[in-house]
């Protein structure tokens, strides 16, 4: 049995997730503005990652019997100044996150909750592998945000990206 602590870090997190999706869409939105549609399909398949992400904690308070309760879901910024800034700010977010799921994890750890803390080691290999994909991902857009024909080619790298859901869900 899950606590009513547990259960509810999760239930904001789910709410961290699905702001997260709404968050990457706002991105999306920006550089399809900007006619930089693989840049932009990059943070749509980001953001059916986020939503995921939610479903599987969801998934979870499910099968221990936990009360889900849905969190409120802010409004996610959309006035956007340049491509290196909206690498900037999502590789924040992701260390924004990552720090979020380390405390449900250190709460349920400290509550001897074995399911959480062997359910969420999935959460913290994401994170490592979120936050290493978006630090690279900065450092690219850095080396040619100035460079039209180089942008263009990083475009073409990220319009490659397919959604692929994980196992288990």
């Amino acid at each position: 049995m899950i606590s009513t602590k547990i259960a509810d870090l999760i239930n904001h997190q789910i709410a961290k997730e699905q702001y997260a999706a709404q968050y990457y869409l706002s991105m999306s939105a920006w550089f399809y503005a900007q006619d930089l549609d693989g840049i932009a399909n990059y943070f749509r398949v980001q953001s059916k990652e986020e939503l995921m992400h939610a479903d599987k904690m969801f998934d979870y308070l499910v099968d221990v019997g936990a009360e889900i309760v849905m969190g409120e879901i802010p409004q996610p910024p959309h006035g956007f100044f340049s491509a290196k800034e909206i690498f900037e700010k999502a590789l924040e977010h992701e260390k924004v996150v990552t720090k979020s799921i380390f405390n449900i994890l250190k709460n349920a750890n400290d509550e001897g909750d074995f399911a959480t803390v062997s359910f969420l080691q999935w959460f913290v290999n994401e994170q490592v592998e979120e936050e290493a994909n978006a630090s690279q991902l900065v450092a690219k857009i850095k080396m040619v945000s100035d460079n039209p024909s180089a942008l263009y080619l990083f475009d073409q790298e990220l319009g490659q990206r397919v959604f692929k859901p994980t196992e288990g869900n």
